[in-house]
């Protein structure tokens, strides 16, 4: 995955974390991904949400299309998949404490609560802590945005 800032600069998302960090330690870090399905492809966005105890909320992404995936289950596991992916990669430094933000909903009436106790299970049993909506949803809703 590439990561820019919102200039569009290309970032390691490691160093970059590890250089918030050293700025701020109190930050919070989170981690999410949305996709959304147009016409013939299909949008993913990942966010690195940096949470400041009092001056708000920035973030760095990575967006791109693959073809369309008509399958809902396969297109919002893969959101868990990118997800997980850079969260395993940022955390094996011991400065980084992170959040998993899963655009998945905890009401029944949507189709997303279905992948709620896998996804959420998968990122628990690897030492992750979830949010899921309605819940805090700060990398999500980075990504959210990004999406449109």
């Amino acid at each position: 995955m590439v990561f820019r800032n919102s200039k569009g600069q290309i970032l390691d998302p490691l160093s970059y974390t590890l250089q918030i960090i050293n700025n701020y330690p109190d930050v919070e870090i989170h981690i999410g991904t949305d996709s959304y399905s147009e016409s013939d492809n299909t949008r993913y966005i990942t966010a690195i949400a940096y949470r400041y105890k009092e001056a708000g909320v920035h973030y760095i992404y990575s967006k791109f299309n693959v073809p369309k995936i008509n399958d809902i289950w396969t297109r919002l596991w893969k959101e868990t998949e990118m997800s997980l992916e850079i969260a395993q990669k940022l955390r094996h430094h011991p400065k980084v404490n992170l959040e998993i933000d899963m655009d998945y909903n905890e009401d029944k009436r949507f189709f997303s609560n279905k992948l709620v106790p896998v996804a959420k299970g998968w990122a628990n049993s690897l030492g992750f802590k979830v949010n899921i909506k309605p819940y805090r949803q700060i990398a999500t809703s980075a990504a959210d945005y990004l999406s449109k």
